[in-house]
């Protein structure tokens, strides 16, 4: 899939998303309310015997159907680093370092204003995170004009971002673990390795050993979208005998359309669904809320523009051809747009429904601002080229 192919369909999908994520909050306001919490926490039984499980609808989808948003993001991953945007290591510093600080410095600003609050301290990721989707949303709305190495460098930031979730994810929120799923997980890892130094091309392969890795996961403890991200890596990105075929791309390009058009808004429509009628001027100060809004509003732009400052400043790297700073300052407040990585990371960084209540308005709140922000930062810099 090329980049313009990528960034168009990032764009709908997040258009969707957007949909998704309004419809929501639209039937969890009115009289259709108890239909659509009744919907989102509907028990389904997976498995079999006593093998199975009862979770609510919306658990699974993060469960089990957003491992497949992680294996898309393994197999992006794995091709930006090979062949893309992450290929060239003088281009990927700036947007490395941007995306480091872009990621500590909403952590900090969460625990600065939750210093009081030690129950709220394992919410500090969930600020940390950019939607790639909903970010390349708003460039849309400023306009063709923006070039396209701040697109790149706005991709780059959000792949980084990824990498660091996953990495957040599997240090930070994983609980008791248990060694024997755990040994089977090391052993279907080590599986997925021979296949790939086999040079094995069949997907279906991958999906078995996945599958098995993923269950192995889910009852170690580890959550299991890092089996996601662990396949998408070990997918071959060409077919040693016939150098056109690339089963990561052809792959790639069958699961965007699922993930973007399917999972995504599925995510977004079972998560984003809030009750307007318990939000109140007293709830808009609490310290979850205010942390989780301004860490990505105020932490995500101080810390990319501030660590894209100092890196260019000290001549580690140059700004984006054909990109000004205040255009670099309009990505930087784009990129606090956290969406579903940051819902996600909520999820599991809580069991408190409140406490996820909260949060998950901070997140729609800080959001909310940093596009609207960002878009007349960005459309301001663009007229004022044009004159």
């Amino acid at each position: 899939m090329s980049l313009s192919s990528f960034i168009k369909s990032e764009i709908s999908s997040g258009i969707i998303m957007i949909s998704a994520a309004f419809l929501a909050i639209i039937l969890a306001n009115s009289f259709t309310a108890q239909w659509y919490f009744s919907l989102v926490n509907m028990p389904i039984e997976i498995g079999f015997g006593k093998q199975s499980i009862i979770e609510p609808f919306k658990q699974l989808v993060k469960d089990i159907l957003m491992i497949f948003f992680f294996l898309l993001i393994g197999m992006e991953l794995k091709f930006e680093m090979l062949e893309g945007s992450l290929s060239n290591k003088k281009q990927i510093l700036l947007p490395l370092l941007a995306a480091i600080g872009g990621m500590l410095l909403p952590a900090i600003v969460f625990l600065l204003i939750n210093y009081n609050n030690p129950q709220h301290w394992n919410g500090w990721a969930i600020p940390s995170a950019t939607d790639i989707a909903f970010a390349l949303c708003i460039l849309l709305l400023v306009g063709k004009h923006v070039p396209s190495t701040l697109k790149i460098f706005l991709l780059a930031i959000a792949i980084f971002d990824d990498l660091g979730a996953i990495l957040i994810i599997a240090i930070f929120y994983t609980g008791k673990l248990f060694i024997l799923p755990l040994l089977i997980a090391i052993l279907a890892i080590a599986a997925l390795y021979m296949l790939n130094q086999m040079r094995i091309i069949s997907i279906y392969a991958y999906m078995i050993v996945g599958t098995i890795l993923c269950i192995a996961l889910y009852q170690s403890g580890i959550h299991t979208t890092i089996g996601g991200v662990i396949v998408g890596m070990t997918i071959p990105l060409y077919d040693q005998k016939n150098k056109s075929n690339s089963p990561l791309k052809s792959f790639t390009t069958f699961l965007h359309l699922w993930v973007n058009f399917l999972i995504l808004p599925l995510f977004a429509f079972t998560t984003a669904g809030i009750n307007l009628s318990n939000i109140s001027l007293e709830m808009v100060t609490e310290p979850l809320l205010l942390g989780t809004a301004l860490g990505l509003f105020i932490g995500k732009q101080i810390g990319i523009f501030g660590v894209s400052w100092l890196v260019i400043k000290f001549g580690f790297a140059n700004l984006p051809k054909n990109a000004n700073w205040k255009q670099i300052y309009g990505i930087s407040i784009i990129a606090g747009v956290g969406f579903t990585m940051s819902l996600f990371i909520n999820m599991l960084a809580f069991n408190d429904s409140l406490m996820q209540e909260k949060a998950k308005i901070g997140v729609i709140c800080g959001s909310l601002i940093s596009a609207i922000f960002g878009w007349i930062i960005l459309s301001s810099a663009h007229n004022s080229k044009k004159t």
